[in-house]
């Protein structure tokens, strides 16, 4: 039987307060050091590996975690969760977003529908549907090929498959497997949509309008913005749309569109980049068989998750040291620094995953918590880093944790020698001298100059970001970051915080307003 517990009834986080603290100035200092390197160090799947060894645990507080995750039952819950059971307890709905790249548990049904029929017909009908565009079967007005796919869409419907075809364009082009040129249209700002718009051909762009519900105030509007420029083209809009929408939204049997494809109330937008919401876009650019290579990596990974053993669990594993940082050393921050530019909207995408995710500050039957749940995230790819805020994360008087993720080989396979050393090399030798300068630090009589160090990070390492490996990746994240809200006893799978402002939002175009608000929207000139 599952007990949902709050964090702080578990008795196994005296046992963690009371571990002896680790001073990574001392334990990574000689052949100690190298020793504990190849000590801490989690496989993961396809090729990548979790290496925590610059992070403050020890044998003691580690022997703490592993009682902690049994306690609060980590592996049960999230037995639970992909065999169907409610754990979206805000919104009354199961949490099934593993279940479209893999079926981990049993055969969740909803009703008469089997789910995971459900996804990979979405699925097949998405790969098919692709395949028609790239030869040439189905056609713009024209009947010319489309040449761009532009993605019509807010936060999760945006952020994550963007950050997914940023990562994999390069390696697309180099594979020749690159199909169609992506773009992203997102802020309601009229700037996004003008930039993008004036930036490609429209009469060749297929254009995939993003919601759900099908009443997104930012996606309808720029849906419009889009609508107007096909017309003033003298184009028909409805040659040149798609949806992704749910099949009970008003988008799913509109003559307004080519084709449309469905999601469901089971998976968040921040949790939809391997389902028909990323599927859509990714296929269109890299063709099916890529987005498929990128969903079994993320099933791959999911695997690992299900691992009891914590040592054999690597996102459970960076959950649970994340929460020893946050709720015993205090951190409230940590930074994501990708040393990959394919990697650059990464952090970005999860800022929103986790802090959407974990955000909370009431439990999952809505009473107040009385501990500290999730951090702040942020983050930039090294080693642009390095040359902005990194300041902050050596000599700031608040230490942050950091994880950082690397690839031994480049995308592109190009480089060239300079001073001795290839561009890879260079980018890989500031990983590791970063790691090694947060831990260990230097000191100088002058202050100024005086690196503490003892400050914690963690790297996943991989051979080269391929499609497998970005699964991996961020089925990694999205595991840990459900993990960590299981401890916290949060739910992790509803968004409340984002409602207020778009009520708030419609009431003040509506010029409904009196007080502050009207005085703010009067500024504005709305």
């Amino acid at each position: 039987m599952i007990n949902w517990k709050n964090f702080d009834e578990l008795k196994a986080v005296k046992k963690l307060e009371n571990a002896a603290e680790t001073d990574l100035r001392k334990v990574l200092a000689g052949e100690e050091g190298a020793k504990r390197v190849a000590k801490y160090a989690v496989p993961m799947s396809n090729g990548l590996s979790y290496n925590f060894a610059a992070k403050q645990v020890n044998d003691e507080s580690l022997a703490a975690l592993k009682e902690l995750a049994a306690e609060a039952q980590l592996i049960e819950k999230f037995e639970a969760l992909y065999n169907g059971e409610v754990i979206n307890t805000g919104e009354k709905r199961m949490v099934l977003h593993h279940m479209t790249r893999g079926q981990l548990g049993n055969a969740v049904l909803d009703g008469s529908v089997d789910k995971r029929r459900f996804y990979t017909e979405q699925q097949e009908r998405i790969a098919d549907f692709a395949n028609a565009v790239h030869a040439g079967k189905i056609v713009n007005e024209k009947g010319e090929k489309f040449t761009t796919a532009v993605q019509i869409g807010i936060g999760g419907s945006d952020l994550g498959p963007r950050a997914m075809y940023l990562a994999l364009e390069n390696w697309a082009k180099k594979n020749g497997c690159f199909k169609m040129e992506a773009r992203f249209i997102s802020n309601v700002d009229p700037d996004d949509a003008a930039a993008v718009l004036n930036s490609v051909d429209v009469a060749h762009a297929l254009f995939i309008l993003v919601s759900k519900s099908g009443t997104t105030l930012e996606t309808l509007t720029n849906e419009s913005f889009v609508k107007d420029a096909l017309k003033k083209e003298g184009l028909d809009p409805s040659k040149h749309m798609i949806a992704v929408t749910s099949e009970t939204s008003p988008l799913a049997k509109s003559d307004d569109y080519l084709a449309a494809f469905f999601m469901d109330d089971f998976i968040g937008g921040r949790y939809s980049s391997t389902s028909a919401v990323g599927g859509a876009v990714l296929s269109l650019a890299f063709g099916p068989e890529i987005f498929a290579r990128f969903l079994n990596g993320a099933a791959a990974e999911d695997k690992k998750a299900a691992e009891k053993d914590l040592m054999k669990n690597p996102a459970m594993l960076d959950a649970l040291i994340g929460v020893y940082e946050r709720n015993v050393l205090g951190y409230p921050s940590t930074a994501v620094l990708p040393y990959s530019q394919a990697m650059s909207r990464f952090p970005a995408h999860l800022q929103q995953l986790d802090m959407e995710s974990n955000g909370k500050s009431v439990n999952r039957f809505g009473e107040k918590l009385h501990y500290v749940t999730g951090p702040v995230i942020f983050g930039e790819p090294g080693t642009n880093g390095q040359h902005s805020f990194y300041q902050l994360l050596h000599q700031g008087t608040n230490a942050i944790p950091m994880q950082f993720i690397a690839f031994k080989n480049n995308q592109m396979e190009t480089d060239v020698v300079i001073q001795g050393s290839t561009s890879q090399q260079k980018l890989c030798a500031n990983v590791a001298a970063q790691i090694m300068a947060f831990a260990c630090g230097k000191q100088n009589d002058d202050l100024n100059k005086n690196f503490e160090g003892n400050r914690p990070s963690s790297i996943i390492i991989g051979e080269k970001l391929t499609p497998e490996a970005l699964g991996a990746i961020l089925a990694h994240f999205e595991n840990k970051v459900m993990f960590q809200g299981f401890v916290w006893n949060v739910n992790s799978f509803d968004q409340e915080g984002v409602q207020l402002g778009k009520v708030l939002a419609k009431k003040v175009l509506a010029h409904e307003t009196d007080g502050a608000l009207k005085a703010y929207s009067d500024l504005l000139n709305i």
